[in-house]
């Protein structure tokens, strides 16, 4: 009576059908941890089936599962390395490439084999899929250690700030233009371009987010800490002390 929980004791194909009537597009977080097709023979189940045999099997209940979830929810899906990368191709189909999230690299092991002979395989993987295209995971507070390559070298009034790059990524022929400085020198442009367009940069310099160095040689793009917001989840999870093992 005090808590509204299910824990159903049967076959998981089974009970999802089930399942189905009352909940689908109403789970928002679905976690599992199937079988990895190992090939080891444990005590209530043989952990080693045919490899297309075991796609299939897991190809029907990821069809399931994806009904259950709600238009903003996400399946995670725990694996090693046996299976991973084709079950990926399988949920890339079920769901769309675009609803693929990400592949975390979770450090499942506290300490390396010492008896391993080509790699010490520390980490296990785990899918995120989305039901939609667009999922945004909350974002997590800011730690000291993030914000601690912010500065305030020259007491600007807003705060520390870290020096952004000005470059663009790629070579952009449109991003090629001069820059006068205040002092009416000329800038030329970094090799790929400037990341921004001329009416950008000359905004940003307007608000002081763009300013130039003591001789006026270069551009600094000030990012300031005061701007940032919550930092999205990292996608390695190497930290046992706060993820276990």
């Amino acid at each position: 009576d005090s808590f509204d929980n299910i824990l159903i004791h049967g076959d998981n194909l089974l009970s999802l059908k089930a399942l189905e009537q009352e909940f689908a597009g109403k789970v928002k977080c679905i976690y599992i941890d199937p079988p990895f097709n190992t090939g080891q023979a444990f005590e209530h189940y043989e952990d080693g089936v045919e490899h297309s045999l075991w796609l299939s099997l897991m190809r029907d209940r990821i069809q399931l599962l994806r009904e259950l979830l709600t238009i903003d929810g996400t399946l995670w899906v725990h694996l090693d390395d046996n299976e991973v990368h084709y079950l990926k191709v399988v949920m890339d189909e079920i769901f769309g490439r675009k609803c693929f999230v990400t592949s975390v690299a979770w450090r499942a092991a506290d300490s390396s084999n010492n008896d391993a002979k080509q790699f010490s395989i520390d980490h296990n993987s785990i899918l995120v899929y989305s039901r939609e295209p667009g999922w945004l995971s909350y974002a997590l507070p800011r730690t000291e250690e993030s914000n601690a390559h912010y500065s305030n070298p020259d007491n600007d009034p807003r705060g520390p700030w870290f020096q952004g790059n000005v470059s663009s990524p790629h070579p952009r022929e449109n991003l090629q233009f001069d820059i006068t400085t205040p002092s009416g020198k000329r800038i030329a442009p970094p090799h790929n371009g400037w990341r921004w367009s001329h009416e950008l940069v000359d905004e940003k310099i307007a608000k002081g987010q763009i300013t130039c160095s003591e001789y006026e040689s270069r551009l600094i793009d000030k990012t300031c800490l005061a701007d940032q917001k919550g930092l999205a989840p990292s996608s390695n999870w190497h930290d046992v002390k706060q993820t276990g093992h």
